[in-house]
């Protein structure tokens, strides 16, 4: 498929300002399920420590990356005109508890959902509540699983009902800019060849790279080492290394780069109001190069496993 240069197409990206909702409470969590520690201790641990997995860990890994996989899946289904994001919220915890998964992104922080739900110009962390989806939205669902002592992350945009070609476009590039970045790993190769996979590709779209966030190593610890770029920066110099675990969820932007936190302390708003689109999956760096990790046992994943054919 041919993509336009998004620049041609600038006003039938053009979108609303998304207005925050009301949130409701948190959802409850069975007492069988293990949380995470930040979620009785209060604290967040700030590791600087790389997830490597040994063959014990990584069967973990996988569980929990199994279980974001399908509950991605599921949240997805959700996805509809008129639909709340916090209906998508419910949607995805039911999904969790009936796997014995608890949530990550609850409690985390102060972050009172169960997923991260980002709509149009949302760039990320928006916080499910009472706005429907309109007819020709896309909204982000980030899904982070914690089972068995691992934490299994991903992401998808989905289009809500009948959406615009440009914006079509929007999404199918940041899908596929995703799995450019995770197709340059190899071992022994820099970090930085996941930006030079990803920011080029981009920008050959007319599309730009949020360079404020990146991807993370993941596994026992939500957030850890090494920080993931999904630009161009010349100075990592860091090695991917068997057995590494780590996140690769590119933000691309339609419009101007800048963007402001809302009041809630989470929200990222574009300035501008224009779309951005945003996938994730986490993958472990193999002897060859890396596993996508957050498929589901039959190998699927809403937020594609394979490059579309040139």
């Amino acid at each position: 498929m041919k993509h336009k240069r998004c620049h041609g197409d600038r006003k039938r990206l053009q979108r609303d300002p998304v207005t925050l909702g009301a949130v409701s409470p948190p959802r409850s969590v069975p007492d069988h399920i293990v949380p995470p520690s930040y979620v009785t201790t209060g604290t967040v641990s700030d590791t600087r420590t790389l997830q490597i997995q040994d063959d014990d860990s990584l069967l973990r890994l996988r569980h929990a990356c199994q279980v974001a996989a399908e509950v991605l899946i599921e949240a997805g289904e959700a996805v509809a005109p008129g639909v709340t994001t916090d209906a998508i919220d419910a949607v995805a915890h039911e999904a969790y508890i009936s796997r014995g998964a608890y949530p990550s992104d609850l409690h985390y922080n102060g972050f009172t959902k169960s997923v991260c739900t980002s709509v149009n110009g949302v760039v990320c962390h928006g916080i499910p509540d009472d706005r429907p989806l309109q007819n020709g939205d896309i909204v982000n669902v980030d899904v982070t699983a914690f089972i068995d002592g691992m934490h299994g992350d991903t992401s998808a945009t989905f289009m809500v009902g009948e959406v615009d070609q440009p914006t079509r476009g929007l999404v199918e590039t940041t899908r596929e800019a995703t799995l450019r970045g995770i197709a340059a790993v190899r071992p022994g190769l820099p970090l930085r060849c996941i930006g030079e996979a990803i920011e080029p590709f981009a920008l050959s779209r007319g599309f730009t790279v949020v360079r404020e966030y990146g991807g993370h190593g993941i596994g026992e610890t939500f957030h850890a080492a090494p920080h993931i770029y999904h630009h161009v920066e010349r100075d990592d110099v860091a090695l991917f290394q068997p057995g590494m675990s780590f996140t690769i969820e590119p933000m691309l932007l339609s419009g101007g780069t800048s963007f402001t936190q809302a009041e809630d302390g989470w929200t990222e708003h574009v300035d501008d109001a224009m779309p951005s689109a945003q996938f994730e999956h986490t993958v472990i760096v193999t002897d060859t190069g890396a596993e996508i990790l957050t498929v589901t046992a039959d190998g699927k994943s809403a937020a594609g496993v394979a490059l579309s054919p040139s």
